[in-house]
């Protein structure tokens, strides 16, 4: 980071309050060392391949705050295989399986550092790579929605809709609309190599309307209910 960043991030943590500023330092130190905080200046295929945590840079515009917060203090497994699925893949008949009990788990945290996190996360918004209200929640029709994802565009063969039913190389989504930002995942759905050109979800050339109706049908998908 340039001096002239320090010395402004600096200057926004004093004027955010102690709070802010530990939160900060918290994640900083217990996240910095797993997860990319700060948008990779010159992103290659080994740094993709050997990162320990998903990136985190644009984390403000991904999450919401709520659901950082409880998951924070009661870490589930979200990408069933870990962050590089391929990883712990098992060659097997009739298809291969994935050793989910060599995942490393998530170390958890009390309410009250969960709650600094999650708002030291909520500060990074990714530079502008998620758009604010590009996802139209109006006339969303979730029939269609669903026809996409699980039969139409292949969503489904690498991401969960329901727990046990879907791909497991993706991380799940049946939570999707308790985890994520609509803006997000219609950012992320439209052109993943935007967030990092080496990321292997590919770039399917949806339609506009498509992008909206996958993303109003993740939007609708809650744990539990």
């Amino acid at each position: 980071m340039r001096p002239a960043a320090i010395l402004a991030a600096a200057l926004s943590l004093f004027a955010a309050g102690p709070a802010a500023a530990q939160g900060a330092a918290d994640l900083k130190g217990q996240c910095g060392g797993c997860h990319a905080l700060e948008k990779p200046a010159d992103p290659t295929v080994a740094r993709l391949w050997s990162r320990k945590g998903p990136d985190l840079w644009y984390a403000g515009a991904k999450f919401n705050r709520d659901w950082l917060v409880a998951w924070l203090q009661k870490p589930t497994p979200i990408r069933p295989g870990g962050v590089l699925w391929f990883a712990h893949a098992k060659a097997g008949e009739p298809r291969d399986t994935l050793d989910t009990a060599g995942v490393p788990p998530h170390p958890a945290v009390d309410a009250a550092a969960a709650a600094r996190l999650a708002d030291a996360l909520m500060a990074l918004k990714g530079d502008g790579v998620v758009a604010p209200g590009a996802f139209k929640a109006e006339g969303a029709n979730l029939t269609m929605g669903k026809m996409a994802f699980s039969k139409l565009r292949g969503c489904v063969a690498c991401h969960q809709e329901k727990p046990g039913e879907g791909g497991l190389s993706g991380p799940r989504l049946y939570d999707g609309g308790q985890r994520l930002q609509p803006d997000y995942v219609l950012a992320y759905t439209k052109d993943p190599q935007a967030f990092d050109r080496f990321v292997w979800m590919p770039r399917l050339g949806l339609s506009e309307p498509d992008l909206q109706r996958i993303t109003a049908y993740i939007a609708s998908l809650k744990a539990g209910q």
